[in-house]
């Protein structure tokens, strides 16, 4: 996975500009490896829908995979016919290298693909790329596992589609349905600062960039689609999903270890709400308790579990340190991500030196309950113990909330904004773009 710095941050989310005379708004990708049979029904197809239904300017590109069959001639044949249509060939084969070649060089302000096949109905296209034009989203994919999809294929494929996205959600906290459907686009702009962290060059290459585009705090927009398995598919399942999941170790791990810079792209947008200036709020803040109070009431029910289960083998205040010792740690390490949204190894030492100075805090808070009550009454009962010890937790909850944002994770210094926020020209349309 690579570590380079990247290129800059995003840039402010806004409408497109209106693109000059004979520059494509769009530009769709069409990646082929030995398709010389299908190439041209599907390639004269997308073209006539383009042309009648898409207001903008538009532009085809055949990106040929390294095909060893009669590929190459039928794509310049099309770029030939058709003025929309052009052809690119690479020696080597790959998906992602081919989108990735086809995308940095691309003129046009919104790229997009879609496989040969054309499995997805082309009515969605237009509902693909409107969110990128007006501004509204960064990316936006196809999805075959929306409620409202259409989808018709085998159950093996099926099968493995949903469980491949429920590897993504687990492993890597991915909030998108469907990484491996063929129908994306992406803003250019984007696509120039993302692009040069998507280590893949095959078919995790796409599930790849969303995953970084989601954790740079990209907006993605899902459009349900009608999609129909083509049977005669080349895809090699097996050593497709194969090489998916070592993407998603290789992803993981260096989202992890903090590897990937993608705290220079996180929260890239002038336009974000979050973003401006309130008086007299700190930054954060309501977020912040919404995670401490669900990670605190997680970790009130994990430590009562444990001192119930310490106190079958001894004393009260032995069950009380052991189930707080265990549970500070797990709050701890909750809270350094969830809460506080430290990503990465780094200080993760000290934070939980510094969590177990609270822990201690916590300690003698109940301790001296415990010990309150035992000095009150000879044989307090377990529900009497629970309920003082309850209370005692929300004493010290306040006081651990209060000493983990102000010394444990303290808020960043924000850097001071180079550029103001650059608001869409109004007068600007796409009315002239064709």
């Amino acid at each position: 996975m690579r570590t380079d710095s990247s290129p800059g941050s995003l840039p402010a989310r806004e409408h497109l500009p209106a693109a000059g005379a004979g520059t494509p708004v769009l530009d769709v990708v069409v990646p082929v490896y030995n398709e010389e049979k299908d190439l041209g029904p599907c390639v004269r197809r997308l073209h006539e829908h383009l042309t009648r239904t898409f207001p903008y300017a538009f532009r085809i590109t055949v990106a040929d995979n390294a095909s060893t069959d009669r590929t190459p001639h039928v794509a310049a044949r099309l770029a030939g016919d058709l003025a929309e249509v052009r052809s690119v060939r690479l020696e080597q084969k790959g998906r992602g290298r081919a989108l990735r070649t086809v995308w940095s060089a691309s003129d046009a302000p919104v790229l997009a693909y879609m496989d040969v096949d054309l499995s997805t109905d082309l009515n969605a296209l237009l509902p693909l790329v409107a969110p990128l034009i007006s501004g509204h989203s960064d990316l936006a994919i196809g999805s075959r596992l929306a409620r409202s999809s259409r989808v018709v294929r085998g159950a093996k494929r099926e099968f493995i589609s949903r469980g491949y996205n429920l590897i993504l959600r687990g492993s890597l906290q991915a909030r998108f349905s469907d990484a491996q459907c063929g129908f994306k686009a992406i803003r250019r702009d984007v696509a120039q600062v993302l692009l040069p962290l998507v280590e893949d060059t095959g078919w995790f290459f796409d599930t790849e960039m969303l995953v970084l585009a989601e954790r740079a705090g990209c907006r993605i927009h899902e459009v349900p689609v009608d999609w129909v398995d083509d049977p005669d598919s080349t895809v090699h399942i097996v050593r497709t999903a194969t090489e998916d999941l070592k993407g998603v170790w290789r992803v993981g791990r260096a989202l992890a270890t903090g590897s990937l810079p993608l705290d220079r792209l996180a929260r890239p947008f002038g336009d974000d709400p979050r973003d401006r200036d309130l008086t007299g709020v700190p930054q954060g803040l309501a977020r912040q308790l919404v995670g401490f109070c669900v990670v605190g009431a997680l970790s009130t029910l994990f430590y009562l579990l444990l001192y119930s289960g310490f106190r079958h083998f001894g004393g009260s205040q032995l069950a009380n340190a052991l189930a707080l010792l265990v549970s500070a740690v797990a709050n701890t390490a909750a809270n350094r991500r969830l809460t506080f949204g430290v990503r990465g190894r780094g200080g993760a030492v000290r934070h939980q030196a510094q969590g177990l100075v609270v822990f201690g805090i916590g300690l003698a808070l109940t301790s001296g309950s415990l010990a309150a009550l035992s000095a009150a009454t000879t044989d307090p009962d377990h529900s009497t113990e629970l309920a003082v010890l309850i209370a005692a937790n929300l004493a010290a909850t306040v006081l651990r909330f209060l000493l983990f944002r102000a010394w444990v994770f303290p808020d960043p210094q924000p850097p001071a904004p180079s550029l103001e926020p650059h608001l869409p020209d109004p007068q600007r349309t796409w009315s002239d773009a064709r």
